[in-house]
């Protein structure tokens, strides 16, 4: 794990307060097809110079560099409220399997 990189974070036009974490520069296209399928088109929030001290609002800088360094992205979304949410990680850790 690097320890800092530059982060682009990006939302999602399909599910609220869903976001993307990638490395600043990322072609979307390498990123997983089920990924993007219900991620949507992704749209700029911020970019970012994330640090493994740094806090976020629901990780921290650490979890978020290893997941980027792991898979190439660190997906952080709302509290589990809605079907979507479980739908969505079982597809992610089929494609992991």
């Amino acid at each position: 794990m690097k320890e800092r990189e530059f982060i682009s974070v990006f939302r999602s036009s399909r599910k609220t307060d869903t976001y993307v974490f990638v490395r600043r520069g990322q072609n979307w296209d390498e990123l997983p097809e089920v990924l993007r399928g219900i991620f949507g088109a992704p749209i700029h929030s911020m970019d970012l110079l994330l640090t493994p001290d740094r806090k976020l609002a629901r990780a921290n800088g650490k979890q978020v560099l290893e997941a980027i360094e792991e898979k190439d992205f660190y997906l952080q979304m709302p509290e589990e409220q809605e079907g979507y949410v479980v739908e969505f990680k079982r597809k992610l850790e089929q494609r992991d399997q």
